[in-house]
């Protein structure tokens, strides 16, 4: 398979810009003062952030490059989970509706998972490469969670 670098460069741009909208207009100063099961470096989140943002990206471009009739559908649910997604930042950070963003990071996994499978369905790899994504969720959404209950 012959790699289009200008539409995976795009699918990945896109993907970052998306997913992160919201990331800088919050503010998150009152995190480090609440009441967490354990505290990361705040320098881990970007990180992760950012090489999930960039697996989502080609797993995107592998979808476009398919000639599978499924692939409109199986864009348009990866594009409204990743709206849902940068929703997220400001429902916890900026709002601060912990129990709210917690309901909506069950939502975004839910459809997190129609993503997976729709993916599966077009080209395997691109629903794999996104496992990490999944993960994440599931512990953002136990880490959203305590917040909740402990805040």
């Amino acid at each position: 398979m012959k790699i289009n670098y200008k539409k995976l460069i795009f699918c990945i741009v896109i993907t970052f810009l998306i997913g992160s909208i919201f990331a800088f207009t919050t503010d998150n100063n009152f995190y480090k003062d609440l009441i967490k099961p354990f505290d990361l470096p705040a320098i881990v989140f970007p990180i992760v952030w950012s090489i999930l943002y960039l697996i989502m990206g080609i797993s995107l471009y592998l979808i476009l490059e398919s000639r599978d009739e499924r692939k409109k559908s199986a864009i348009i649910v990866y594009f409204i989970q990743l709206i849902v997604n940068s929703l997220w930042t400001p429902i916890f950070f900026y709002f601060k509706w912990f129990l709210f963003a917690f309901i909506w990071i069950v939502f975004l996994i839910i459809l997190v998972l129609i993503m997976l499978y729709k993916f599966y369905k077009i080209r395997k790899i691109a629903s794999y490469i996104n496992i990490p994504y999944l993960l994440w969720l599931f512990f953002a959404a136990y880490l959203n969670f305590f917040i909740y209950y402990y805040n």
